[in-house]
């Protein structure tokens, strides 16, 4: 009686997992499958329409810089910074593409630099940034996520 009421509390220890609900083993593989996954990188980076999405992630990203680099650089050609000192330094502007396609301005870097002429410089940013053709979002596991970009831009007044 006694090996038998040993084998009953170690069959109780062992099969706890035997009452455990499908929803809960649900649950613990996908908590298992996030901690897996490396979320600090995209299976397949933001898309303009022009650019290819049979291609490499890195070609990908390449295309998507270049056209938003080239885009960005055209708006921000209207914008005149005028300073009484010569300026040579790098902004750092952070833009998040959002899972449904549009950019948004997340933070300015170096942004003391343009004193107060800061506001009219992200209007034109931002303007710039709304007038951009669509764009097809990242892509982790096949769904749908924000990606951040940092684009730096040269200010010379030379």
């Amino acid at each position: 009686m006694h090996k038998f009421f040993l084998i009953l509390v170690l069959f109780g220890f062992v099969s706890c997992s035997v009452f455990e609900s499908q929803e809960e083993k649900t649950q613990k593989l996908v908590n298992e499958k996030l901690q897996r996954i490396d979320w600090s990188d995209v299976d397949a980076y933001p898309l303009f329409s022009d650019c290819d999405e049979n291609v490499s992630p890195t070609l990908q990203k390449n295309c998507f810089e270049e056209k938003l680099l080239g885009h960005l650089a055209a708006g921000l050609r209207e914008f005149h910074l005028t300073s009484e000192a010569e300026i040579d330094d790098l902004v750092y502007v952070d833009v998040v593409v959002e899972k449904d396609g549009n950019l948004t301005i997340d933070t300015i870097i170096n942004k003391e630099i343009f004193g107060n002429q800061m506001k009219k410089f992200e209007d034109q940013v931002s303007k710039s940034l709304k007038s951009l053709p669509h764009i097809e979002p990242a892509l982790k596991e096949g769904i749908p996520v924000n990606a951040k970009f940092r684009i730096p831009i040269l200010l010379n007044s030379k």
